[in-house]
């Protein structure tokens, strides 16, 4: 298989579309990670269940189309110009993304990450366009359900992470591992295969008016390059909002009003009692300026003093009977 440039490449709105609305909601899911991690808004992007299935859902669309791309590419022939081309600034870019999150978050720089994936699941995927499908879908199944069945220790290391098979996730702001990644890019594989043997006239067809539709087709075409550009801009919009407003002030007390509450009502205490207790202890933490030491877990002997004091203060506060005359 060999490019063929005389024959032109036909062009999908329909795909475009697709691609367009993933990288917004991508990019969506990145400003709520950037307002959570510079703790503008309350919920735990990151590791909260829900966020978390958020996050593998729109990834999973976005390997998915990476297969869909490799058949509209290069089903017919490889064009390996023009895939080299767009491989090299995938590298290109996931190299950078190595490096500036190496910088500004060390201990959880992306290694690994939807860039890295990109470029060798397109290496990988490459081989599957013209293969008989029975192949492709095999492969797909294994790679998709290995990672249920099998785990082992040594894949929570970084160097071995990539492979998937960890038992703790390693910690990175981004991992995308082969297994099941690649076997998501196959079903994409797959699917435009078994689409374009039978609706190939009707999905070119499809052709949506409008300014809507016209601009996420234009986005879709410039996902990549949008997928490269948007967190640096968010980053840039955050970073120095959180410098000035300084929201992880306002929602530390937020913070501690939550822990406490659940604390105290794990302890067996009535719910409104609690919530009495927690303002209490948070008005003390406040007048007494103990933040440090609540947030660092760093005590001092004062410190120490002053929030058993404030402890037995808030206790009376919820128990009258503790300050009666013995």
């Amino acid at each position: 298989m060999t490019d063929n440039p005389g024959t032109p490449r036909p062009r999908f709105a329909i795909i475009d579309i697709a691609r367009g609305i993933a990288i917004i909601a991508m990019a969506a899911y990145h400003l709520c990670w950037d307002l959570s991690y510079f703790r503008f808004i309350a919920a735990d992007v990151g590791y909260d269940p829900a966020w978390v299935l958020i996050a593998r859902s729109i990834l999973a669309v976005f390997l998915f189309l990476v297969g869909v791309g490799l058949v509209l590419g290069h089903g017919k022939a490889i064009r390996w110009r023009s895939f080299w081309k767009r491989w090299v600034f995938v590298v290109a870019g996931a190299l950078a993304i190595t490096v500036a999150t190496w910088i500004v978050f060390p201990q959880s720089f992306v290694y690994f990450g939807v860039l890295h994936a990109i470029a060798l699941f397109s290496l990988m995927g490459l081989a599957f366009v013209r293969t008989p499908l029975w192949l492709a879908i095999g492969v797909a199944a294994v790679v998709i359900a290995l990672p249920f069945f099998y785990s082992d220790a040594l894949f929570n290391e970084k160097a071995w992470s990539w492979l998937g098979f960890w038992q703790v996730p390693p910690p990175t702001n981004d991992l995308v591992p082969v297994f099941p990644g690649l076997g998501v890019v196959l079903l994409g594989v797959i699917a435009t295969r078994l689409v374009l043997a039978s609706w190939a006239p009707r999905i070119a067809a499809i052709a949506p008016t409008g300014r809507l539709p016209r601009l996420l087709a234009i986005l879709g075409r410039w996902s990549l390059l949008i997928y490269l550009l948007h967190q640096p801009l968010l980053l840039g919009l955050v970073y120095p909002a959180s410098l000035v407003f300084q929201p992880q002030i306002a929602m530390r007390s937020a913070d501690f009003l939550r822990s406490c509450q659940s604390t105290c009502e794990a302890g067996g205490t009535a719910p409104g009692l609690c919530t009495t207790y927690c303002q209490c202890g948070l008005e003390g933490v406040e007048t007494n300026d103990l933040w440090s030491a609540i947030e660092t877990g760093i005590v001092t002997a004062r410190e120490q003093a002053l929030l058993d004091a404030q402890n037995r203060q808030c206790s009376a506060v919820i128990y009258p009977e503790l300050n009666a005359p013995q």
